[in-house]
């Protein structure tokens, strides 16, 4: 059958490029078992960690940059976060690391109580307004940037999180997920 995109196409040309997507997809290495390929099966299978959390993160438009201003979505007291570095950003010449859902950034608490005030510390972003896709096509984004406060490990400092949580962040960071009252 004709690909209904490209009437003038010769019949084998479709043929050839649907084989050469399934090809893509998927290889069988044995009967019944198959193996993903391709670049996301690359990022599922790389050695490299993220310090302290689960996974990899499939890239995605990054909506705060450095010197943003984010919510403070936990009960520690905290009001909200400025974000001074992201972690895992190599960067080019002249070019502001910006950090996105899941992604753990330093940042100082600029309102709040008077004992977290003036302290560097790792937070991880939770929420951004920036719409970014994702694998299934869908646009997501929320109505405020957020962030949690964490220790270098990625546990949780507070005990609640007010709000939703991205489903990045929870696939990432399993002990941000066990606080969430709503991912999405």
């Amino acid at each position: 059958s004709l690909d209904p995109r490209r009437p003038n196409q010769p019949e084998g040309i479709f043929v050839l490029y649907a084989a050469k997507t399934l090809a893509r997809r998927s290889i069988t290495s044995e009967p019944g078992e198959t193996l993903p390929v391709g670049p996301a099966a690359a990022a599922a299978m790389s050695k490299r960690g993220r310090g302290g959390s689960a996974g990899n993160k499939f890239r995605m438009s990054l909506g705060l940059p450095v010197a943003a201003t984010v919510n403070c979505a936990d009960n520690t007291g905290a009001k909200n976060l400025y974000i001074i570095s992201v972690k895992g950003i190599k960067g080019r010449l002249n070019r502001l690391p910006s950090a996105c859902v899941g992604d753990m950034v330093m940042a100082t608490v600029k309102k709040g109580k008077p004992d977290l005030r003036k302290k560097v510390m790792p937070a991880v972003i939770i929420r951004q307004r920036k719409p970014w896709r994702r694998k299934d096509g869908v646009f997501m984004y929320f109505e405020d940037n957020a962030g949690v406060i964490v220790n270098p490990k990625g546990e949780m400092k507070g005990s609640a999180i007010t709000g939703p949580v991205g489903k990045e962040c929870a696939d990432l960071w399993p002990r941000i997920a066990s606080n969430a009252n709503a991912i999405v």
